[in-house]
C-alpha cells in the first residue's frame, strides 16, 4: 500500500482503446491506495473500489474516452461520500483514533518519501476537499483538470484546496528524519527500556514534547486521551512492568508501519502495533493500535489473532 509525496505516480495504467475490459484490474492497486490515503480503513477502502467495479460494469465502457479519469472520478467522489460518514463515526469513537496500521518488513523500491501515519493524520484535520485534491495532484500525480472533474469544482479551486493541504503537511514533516534502521534501532531500545520499567532511560529517547496516543476503540485498554511531555509518556510506559502479575510483550515483527518504524507485539494474548515519529535520533510521537477491528490483517499475517 504505497502512495510518496513528492513522487509522483504516473498514469502508466491509462487504458489504450479496446483495452477498457482490463482497465479496471490494472488499476485496481492504484485505486485502493487512492480510497486508503481518503479513509484510513484498508476495509472501507475495498468496499470503496468494490463498489466502483459494479458501477464500471454497468458503464458503456466503449463511451469512455480515458478509462483512468473516470475510475478515479468514481473512487474519489464514493470516497468523499463516505468520509461524511466516516467522521460523524469519529466524533463517537472512543479514544483517538488512527488510521488502520499497514505494516512492511521492508519498504518498497521508491517508497521512501511515502505518506506516513503523522503525515494522514494531519491530512484527518483538513477538509475531505482538500484531502482529495493534495492526494489526488501531489501524491498521485492527477493534473488540476483531471482533479477539478473528480471532486466537481474549478481548477483554480483545486489548485487553493491542494496548496492550503500541502502547508499542513509539510508542517508534519519531520525537519531531521532517521533512516529505517536507526528507527529500529531507537524502537527496540524503546521497549528493552518500558519492559525494565527504566523512566530515565525511556526520557533519554524521548522529545520533550512528545505525544503518545493509543487506539483502543473501546474493545481494548488504551489511554483515553493523548500523552504529552517527556516525563509523562516515560512514567506511563515504564508503569506497566511494576504492575503485579506484568507479562513483557513479545515482538512479532520489526519493520514500517505506515511508513514509520515500528513494532508488532503479543502481550497476554493481545496483539498491538507501536509505531514511532523520530526525529533527530529523539522520538517525538508514539502511536499504539490495540482496536482488534484494525489489527486483523496484521495478525493474519503473524498467524496470530487480532480478536
Amino acid at each position: 500500500m504505497t502512495g510518496g509525496i513528492g513522487r509522483r505516480e504516473t498514469g502508466e495504467d491509462e487504458a489504450r482503446p479496446g483495452e477498457t475490459g482490463s482497465a479496471f484490474d490494472r488499476m485496481r492497486p492504484r485505486l485502493v491506495r487512492i480510497a486508503y490515503r481518503m479513509l484510513g480503513s484498508v476495509a472501507e477502502a475495498e468496499d470503496v473500489v468494490q463498489d466502483a467495479y459494479l458501477r464500471w460494469h454497468r458503464t458503456d465502457q466503449a463511451a469512455v474516452s480515458n478509462a483512468e479519469a473516470f475510475l478515479t472520478r468514481t473512487v474519489t467522489r464514493l470516497c468523499l461520500d463516505q468520509l461524511k460518514s466516516a467522521r460523524s463515526r469519529r466524533e463517537t469513537y472512543i479514544g483517538p483514533w488512527l488510521p488502520e496500521p499497514i505494516f512492511e518488513a521492508e519498504p518498497e523500491a521508491g517508497d521512501a518519501d511515502d505518506l506516513t501515519l503523522t503525515l494522514m493524520l494531519a491530512l484527518e484535520r483538513l477538509s475531505p476537499l482538500e484531502r482529495a485534491a493534495f492526494l489526488l495532484h501531489d501524491v498521485f500525480g492527477q493534473d488540476f483538470d483531471t482533479v477539478a472533474e473528480a471532486i466537481d469544482r474549478e481548477p483554480a479551486a483545486c489548485r487553493q484546496l491542494a496548496a492550503r493541504a500541502r502547508n499542513h503537511v509539510r508542517a508534519a514533516r519531520p525537519r531531521f528524519p532517521v533512516s529505517r534502521d536507526r528507527g529500529l534501532e531507537i524502537a527496540d531500545a524503546f521497549f528493552s527500556a518500558s519492559r525494565s520499567g527504566d523512566v530515565t532511560a525511556l526520557r533519554s529517547l524521548l522529545a520533550a514534547d512528545v505525544v503518545a496516543q493509543a487506539d483502543g476503540g473501546g474493545k481494548r485498554p488504551a489511554a483515553g486521551r493523548p500523552i504529552l511531555g517527556d516525563q509523562q509518556v516515560a512514567r506511563f510506559f515504564a508503569g506497566f512492568a511494576h504492575k503485579p502479575g506484568y507479562e513483557p510483550p513479545r515482538i512479532l515483527a520489526r519493520g514500517l508501519i505506515d511508513g514509520l518504524p515500528g513494532i508488532v507485539s503479543l502481550q497476554a494474548g493481545v496483539l498491538q502495533t507501536t509505531c514511532f515519529a523520530i526525529e533527530g535520533d529523539r522520538i517525538a510521537a508514539i502511536y499504539v493500535t490495540r482496536n482488534p477491528d484494525k489489527l486483523r490483517r496484521i495478525g493474519a499475517m503473524m498467524g496470530v489473532s487480532g480478536e
